[in-house]
């Protein structure tokens, strides 16, 4: 079942090879696939492997062997540490500056400051806006966020979400120290260069998002609709995910579970009532009927 590309969508599923998929990496890979297929659009595999100290190589050919099994298909596939050079040309567009602070170096400026940090997490303080504070050091690259609040939209649940970038968010990290480049600097370039138009994923990222559409700004590229759906919990409501035991898909796979079984399982989990065994043409105007809902889009 291969979209047309007629109306125009483009969405994607962007694993990171670093294990085996879990139930709730799958549920994410299936609604991003009924988005897609929903609007008869292209879909997109997209393999996000820069961190390379934690990829595992058999990964790879295992999560494409789940998403066959679960019946999704894509048309097209990327892979991350192939397209270094375009990173480092969106980075070279940039007002950016070399940054030589620690972790511990960051937090401790945060306590003498004012006061305790903007937001959710630790906001850079500019320590090495002026020059490196040691040079001798390797040293990350930070981009000299503009002055000014940026807003991000959610079409699934009409939420909008504003930060001030100095304040809320800081001077991003583009590249690491060790020469890595950020997440969300690969992200908003991948996403323009295959033309992605509509981003499902994951409850977590919804925060994430404004940073993303500055960087867009910034870049002169365009701001995809983005959905955020919520994470799959186990049985004490915590966060399914690796690190945490969750099951593989692969191991339910080679158990001899039904993909339809799993199918309606994830399906369930969303409140839907299906029956025991589901069919991904009896998904669609599940997933269509998700998007009806008042304050989706």
């Amino acid at each position: 079942m291969t979209g047309s590309g007629g109306t125009g969508v483009v969405g994607r599923f962007a694993p990171s090879p670093t294990g085996a998929m879990h139930l709730g990496n799958a549920r994410t890979a299936l609604l991003a696939w009924l988005h897609s297929r929903a609007h008869g659009g292209r879909h997109l595999l997209r393999f996000e492997d820069l961190d390379t100290g934690r990829v595992r190589p058999w990964a790879y050919d295992l999560t494409r062997r789940d998403l066959e099994w679960l019946g999704l298909d894509w048309d097209g596939e990327i892979t991350q540490s192939r397209r270094l050079d375009l990173y480092r040309d969106a980075a070279a567009r940039l007002d950016t500056y070399p940054c030589t602070c620690t972790r511990r170096e960051i937090r401790d400026a945060i306590e003498d400051s004012a006061g305790a940090p903007h937001g959710e997490e630790p906001v850079y303080p500019g320590t090495c806006r002026a020059a490196p504070r040691s040079p001798d050091r390797p040293a990350a690259l930070r981009w000299r966020v503009p002055e000014g609040v940026v807003c991000a939209h959610d079409a699934l649940s009409g939420r909008t979400l504003c930060q001030d970038l100095r304040a809320d968010v800081g001077d991003l990290v583009l590249r690491r120290n060790d020469g890595v480049y950020a997440y969300h600097l690969a992200v908003v370039v991948d996403d323009a260069a295959g033309g992605v138009t509509d981003v499902l994923r994951g409850e977590d990222l919804w925060t994430a998002t404004p940073r993303q559409a500055a960087l867009q700004a910034a870049l002169g590229l365009p701001t995809p609709r983005y959905l955020h759906v919520p994470l799959m919990t186990d049985y004490r409501g915590e966060r399914l995910a690796k690190r945490g035991g969750a099951p593989p898909l692969s191991a339910l796979r080679e158990a001899g579970e039904s993909a339809a079984r799993i199918r309606a399982e994830l399906a369930r989990s969303l409140g839907w009532r299906v029956p025991d065994e589901v069919s991904l043409p009896d998904l669609l105007p599940l997933w269509s009927a998700e998007l009806a809902r008042p304050g989706a889009e």
